[in-house]
């Protein structure tokens, strides 16, 4: 039986029949139509829910939202979040500092949700990027930049998703 096997084995590698087989998948996939993306112009579609850039957000009147109750901070599995706060003349709380390490963040979404006023939420930009470690440190000014800029965008998605929570 060994003898057989061996001999059809001979045969089939000197008949290169595995090479018809996979001439035979590339012809059958040579005249389908294309799936690839030619990525700068065309963009693929999104999840509703997809998690990018951080930002912070502010009130009608201009005031920040976070009121540095520290959740996202205790929250967060990978440390990325480091706040620091004081209590300001009225007696209400906000932040100094506020700092996101994007080179350590994973993007789980756990600062956004533990958020009770919806400061910090996570974008849908995914087209970023730094050149050197530093560039991915985002401090409280320029979350506060990505909230401005967005915020349009952002209160929509918001308010897509709220039925949902």
């Amino acid at each position: 039986m060994t003898t057989l096997a061996s001999i059809k084995d001979f045969f089939s590698s000197f008949l290169l029949l595995e090479l018809f087989k996979g001439l035979k998948l590339t012809g059958k996939h040579f005249l389908s139509p294309t799936i690839t993306v030619q990525f700068p112009e065309e963009k693929t579609p999104q999840s509703p829910r997809f998690r990018g850039l951080h930002a912070l957000r502010r009130y009608e009147n201009g005031e920040e939202r976070c009121i540095a109750c520290k959740l996202c901070e205790a929250v967060c599995p990978a440390m990325a979040i480091t706040i620091e706060s004081e209590v300001r003349d009225d007696g209400s709380r906000r932040t100094t500092r506020y700092d996101i390490d994007l080179t350590k963040c994973i993007f789980c979404g756990f600062c956004e949700e533990s958020c009770p006023v919806d400061s910090i939420v996570e974008t849908h930009i995914f087209e970023y990027h730094g050149e050197k470690r530093g560039d991915l440190y985002f401090t409280k000014d320029m979350l506060l930049a990505v909230g401005d800029r967005y915020e349009p965008v952002i209160a929509a998605s918001k308010a897509a998703d709220a039925r949902y929570r």
